[in-house]
């Protein structure tokens, strides 16, 4: 009985306790990572563009015919002068050459020829520039000697025919060529010796010019006008040289120098005669490419008439990859003609050998070379396209 009462009396048993809810510690969250500094996207992009190519043709000296003083002017717009050498133009991706004269209708001289022997006139019709359009060029230097035979109305009128056939150009002082292949930024610009062009003999303005353009572009190119000419002018002196009493530059310093400033691939022209190359700092420099189709007025009798055609890859960066030289003879009235004997690149090598022996830059035949060391670079997973 009592202890039915007590068990009667006892109390509920307490209900079950729930679990303690133990909250998670937080995860620290990494940082977010800095953006990257400019730096390193410039060193990213470089990395990238070591694996495009570009393919870059080059000429020396151009003048399919001249209206003054008498009418000397080929029957077909010049156009049979390029039709040899147009196939191997159309298949880069830039195509340069210089305009030895203007492109202009009509019009009055303005440089006086003290020596008519020795001075000549060049006026080409305005459409001639649609010849050089068909043939493949692409970009054209108007700084040379003749570019203002007609005064700078004669270059206004050369600039406007170029641009109207879609060919960029680069010649009077703050006249440069800029300009995208792909994802690949370029800048041409062309010096010379000569008034209102771009000074070549100024001692600050081509190194700042190039190296500004080298901040904006992947790839600078430096067109020149310079050097003497004719025969005997083969061989780089090394130092100022003159023609007729006027200063044409000393080209190996200026090549190097605005190499150095950051250009990557250097053009010369204005000997009339072949030159020798050089690799400086993994850029080409290809000291005259001479005359290649000039249908009056100038001499090709020799190596005058050798006319060079420079092909070269570089990378995105301008590091030269590999590069010939298509070998071109001018006779007249038929213009320049492939040359079985390849005279013009024979010259170049020969030349290249005795100026610059040490130059890291190995000829493979008579027509092609490449550095003698290649840089590798790892392209894996990195679209070159």
């Amino acid at each position: 009985m009592l202890s039915g009462l007590l068990a009667g009396c006892a109390s509920a048993p307490p209900p079950p306790t729930a679990p303690a809810v133990i909250e998670p510690e937080p995860v620290a969250q990494p940082p977010e990572p800095p953006p990257p500094t400019a730096e390193e996207l410039a060193r990213q992009r470089r990395a990238q563009l070591a694996c495009n190519r570009l393919t870059v043709a080059a000429v020396g000296d151009l003048m399919l015919g001249t209206d003054f003083p008498q009418n000397r002017l080929p029957p077909d717009d010049g156009r049979a002068q390029l039709a040899d050498a147009a196939p191997y133009l159309r298949r880069a991706d830039i195509v340069f050459g210089n305009v030895e004269g203007v492109l202009m209708d009509g019009g009055e001289p303005v440089k006086e020829c003290k020596d008519p022997s020795a001075c000549y006139l060049f006026r080409s019709p305005a459409r001639f520039a649609r010849t050089f359009a068909d043939a493949g060029f692409t970009v054209m230097s108007l700084a040379n000697n003749h570019a203002r035979d007609f005064g700078e109305e004669g270059r206004d009128a050369s600039m406007a025919a170029l641009a109207a056939a879609g060919i960029r150009h680069s010649g009077r002082e703050g006249d440069v060529a800029s300009w995208s292949v792909g994802d690949v930024r370029i800048a041409l610009i062309a010096f010379a010796p000569f008034k209102e062009s771009w000074p070549m003999l100024d001692e600050v303005i081509p190194a700042a010019v190039v190296t500004d353009l080298a901040a904006n572009h992947d790839i600078v190119i430096v067109s020149f006008h310079g050097g003497a000419e004719g025969a005997g002018a083969e061989r780089i002196p090394f130092t100022t040289e003159t023609y007729y009493g006027e200063n044409r530059g000393n080209v190996v310093q200026f090549a190097r120098t605005l190499v150095d400033a950051g250009a990557d691939l250097v053009i010369g022209h204005g000997p009339h005669v072949p030159r020798a190359m050089e690799l400086y700092g993994e850029r080409l420099v290809a000291y005259s490419l001479g005359n290649f189709a000039t249908w009056w007025g100038i001499n090709i009798r020799g190596e005058k008439g050798y006319a060079p055609l420079l092909s070269v890859r570089l990378d995105g960066n301008g590091r030269l990859v590999s590069g010939e030289v298509v070998s071109f003879r001018q006779g007249r009235p038929e213009g320049p003609r492939l040359d079985r004997e390849q005279r013009a690149s024979r010259m170049i090598r020969e030349l290249t050998a005795a100026d610059f022996p040490n130059t890291p830059l190995r000829f493979e035949d008579a027509q092609r070379f490449a550095p003698s060391q290649v840089t590798d670079t790892d392209c894996t997973g990195i679209d070159a396209s």
